[in-house]
């Protein structure tokens, strides 16, 4: 076994060790002293206090158990039950009314309203994956999936199929940022004139219903190559390649439709991962900090080929009034560290004892998001 090595009373593993003073903390701006000293006061000062309330806690289930068994087979009584719960200290009385303010909160969090994923830290391709799930092709859903009501067929591309998702994807386009007098299914062409958006086809040239829902541009005004639109705080781009198989087909050169999808994800170092000892704890704050430092890639091989998956950049747009917009291509990351019951052996403190996961993985996901 590999001699643990001591820092500041505590006894480190040295894949552990090893990761933070050569990666982590190195651009951080802590320095090695201040991060060694602060971790060891944290693990020494809160872990007598982290093992009085788990006994705390074994106490009072202990008699609510109690309470149950003596009671086997008779009828719940919930008044005797709250009761007891309020004799045992379970139960509290209800505090005064209280308010609490918030500030500088994410968008994601205070005025979005979109999906979340939580996936495992430890698996860099998944994350990776997590990460970059901002957007998703409306296409390949509906073509993937039974969302149109029946299953995709087997074998390669079928354009019958491929001709519905089309049309319900303008269809969708008609109900989320409908045209005022047309449908996106008769149009043969976009541009921006003053700002706005505006369709063109056999009917003429018509604006955006609701002109404000029009977000930005790519490429040209006059035949962008992407229109970004905003419907209930989420963007939809339109993306427009008349190279593109399917954009070659569409009569406005419509070969996606991509939606702004999950915009948060946990990055969780317990419920989906099993992260134990010093290796595995060392794999999952390395994998944080490639998000936190945007340097994350893993190399994937699939079906014989091999390809590198690494962070989405910004998207490059022009907003309405012409100034250039970096719209965000990455969920915003939580990370979920582990709860306070467990310990791990990665490090050890004064007394010899395994410290708790909780308060290791408060400091080190704190320290690799400094960068």
């Amino acid at each position: 076994m590999t001699p643990r090595i001591d820092r500041m009373g505590l006894r480190v593993a040295p894949e552990l060790l090893g990761f933070i003073e050569d990666h982590a903390l190195p651009g951080s701006g802590v320095a090695p002293d201040a991060f060694w000293s602060g971790l060891s006061a944290l693990l020494h000062d809160f872990a007598p206090a982290n093992r009085a309330l788990l006994a705390r806690r074994a106490e009072l289930q202990t008699w609510i158990d109690a309470w149950h068994r003596a009671r086997t087979g008779q009828p719940h009584d919930a008044v005797a039950y709250g009761a007891f719960l309020s004799e045992i200290g379970y139960l509290l009385p209800e505090p005064p009314a209280f308010t609490i303010q918030t500030a500088d909160v994410d968008p994601e969090i205070a005025t979005i309203a979109g999906p979340q994923l939580v996936v495992p830290i430890t698996n860099a391709r998944y994350a990776l994956n997590a990460v970059n799930a901002r957007w998703g092709s409306l296409y390949d859903a509906l073509y993937g999936t039974d969302a149109l009501g029946d299953a995709p067929p087997s074998g390669g591309y079928d354009g019958a199929r491929g001709a519905r998702v089309v049309a319900w994807a303008k269809a969708f386009l008609d109900r989320a940022v409908p045209l005022a007098g047309a449908s996106h299914a008769m149009v043969s062409g976009y541009a921006v004139r003053d700002g706005a958006l505006v369709a063109t086809g056999d009917f003429g040239m018509v604006p955006l219903g609701d002109p404000a829902a029009f977000a930005g541009h790519q490429g040209p005004a006059d035949d962008p190559a992407g229109v970004l639109l905003r419907h209930h705080g989420l963007h939809i781009l339109i993306v427009r390649d008349r190279a593109h198989p399917i954009g070659a087909a569409d009569p406005a050169g419509v070969a996606d439709v991509r939606l702004e999808a999950a915009v948060t994800a946990i990055l969780d170092c317990e419920d989906s991962v099993a992260a134990v000892d010093a290796a595995d704890k060392t794999l999952a704050y390395a994998n944080w900090l490639g998000l936190m430092r945007g340097d994350l890639i893993e190399t994937v091989e699939k079906g014989g080929a091999r390809f590198t998956r690494r962070l989405a950049d910004p998207l490059a747009v022009t907003g309405p009034d012409g100034t250039a917009l970096a719209v965000r291509a990455r969920v915003l990351q939580l990370v979920r560290n582990v709860g306070h019951l467990m310990t791990t052996p990665a490090i050890l403190d004064r007394d010899g004892a395994e410290v708790f996961e909780g308060l290791l993985d408060a400091m080190m996901t704190v320290l690799c998001a400094c960068h």
